[in-house]
């Protein structure tokens, strides 16, 4: 059971940033810094794959909508990859099955990542982006910053990793009414660029 906390942790942040994940894990382990990661994650393809997929995610989740979107696009990615990767620590560290591993880093992950889109809509019903910007940066320095810290002291970790879920779920049933709004204002838009196909002339 000693890899239980970083399982829990990575499956925190896989909810957040599944690719940043795949790569903050990867450098720690292809540099030696520690023996907690399994080879497969630290292949230069992964490596290179999470890079490139996590600059894009970079860009995407500072704009607003397009931050929900992309979202939505991850509500199946960022738990299988969640379950995933704490499949892989916990068969390489062998101190764990890797069903009961995949099943905590892939719940966790849903979990945070409901608290991630959650946020977003609410925050997307602010008419300025500069929201967008601020919490995204806050999001992935926060997953560099805890996955960091659980290399060296899982056990704590994984504790700031529960608070800051259990938080987050706090605020996100308080913000169900803007995120009520939002959907109302998506449902909105749609309706409108359905009408105005509908009146376009004819080709011709």
């Amino acid at each position: 059971m000693s890899v239980l906390p970083l399982v829990f942790t990575s499956g925190w942040a896989s909810g957040i940033n599944a690719y940043a994940v795949v790569l903050v894990l990867g450098v720690f382990g292809a540099t030696g810094l520690t023996d907690e990661v399994p080879e497969s994650l630290q292949r230069t393809d992964v490596l290179i794959a999470a890079a490139v997929l996590f600059a894009c995610e970079a860009v995407a989740d500072k704009i607003p909508y397009v931050d929900s979107v992309w979202d939505s696009a991850h509500t199946v990615i960022r738990p299988v990859s969640g379950a995933v990767v704490a499949a892989l620590l916990a068969g390489h560290s062998g101190s764990l099955p890797d069903l009961a591993a995949g099943a905590i880093g892939g719940s966790t992950a849903l979990a945070s990542h409901a608290v991630k889109a959650g946020t977003r809509m609410a925050v997307n019903t602010s008419p300025e982006p500069f929201s967008n910007i601020a919490v995204s940066i806050a999001e992935d320095l926060g997953v560099a910053g805890i996955l960091t810290f659980a290399m060296f002291n899982p056990q704590a970790a994984a504790i700031i990793a529960a608070v800051l879920l259990v938080s987050g779920l706090v605020v996100l049933w308080f913000l169900v009414s803007r995120i009520r709004r939002f959907l109302r204002r998506r449902a909105q838009r749609r309706e409108e660029r359905t009408l105005a196909r509908s009146e376009l002339p004819p080709p011709g």
